[in-house]
């Protein structure tokens, strides 16, 4: 029995999950499932341009298994281009580096990772009020069971 896969941690989910090839319907294509930690990967080495050590320090994940998502990411990229399938961006092992809060008063702030591990929030910084609840930062189908990790016992 293998062991549990990691979580990565990611900064950004794509506003848009899905690409098709034009002039072909829906119906007769093949998908390609791009995890968000694949996504991930893609944007940090080929969008910004950083060097695979720092795109693994900040996935916090080794070097190595940021090359395998990486090279993973690359193969069904170049699958999906080269035969004319659908790619679809959704799940994986991910947890995302900031997490948005709101409180019942309408203000929003931003809590880093390490600080939600340590002590999540039980208060606006704002306005004190204890009716707070984190904000989701993908769109529909992003929800409870589609990938992600939740921390802390709070659904956050």
């Amino acid at each position: 029995m293998g062991r549990q896969p990691l979580w990565r941690r990611v900064d950004f989910i794509p506003q848009v999950t899905y690409f098709k090839p034009a002039g072909v319907p829906l119906a007769q294509l093949q998908e390609v499932r791009l995890s968000v930690e694949e996504a991930e990967a893609i944007r940090l080495k080929d969008v910004e341009g950083l060097e695979q050590d720092e795109c693994a320090q900040r996935m916090n994940i080794s070097r190595p298994t940021f090359a395998r998502v990486l090279g993973s990411a690359r193969q069904k990229m170049a699958d999906a281009l080269l035969n004319g399938k659908a790619i679809r961006i959704a799940g994986g092992n991910f947890e995302m580096s900031v997490r948005r809060f709101r409180c019942a008063n309408g203000h929003e702030w931003d809590v880093p990772f390490e600080t939600m591990i340590n002590s999540p929030p039980r208060f606006c910084p704002t306005c004190s009020t204890p009716t707070i609840m984190p904000i989701w930062p993908w769109g529909p189908g992003w929800g409870r069971g589609h990938g992600g990790r939740r921390r802390g016992g709070r659904g956050w």
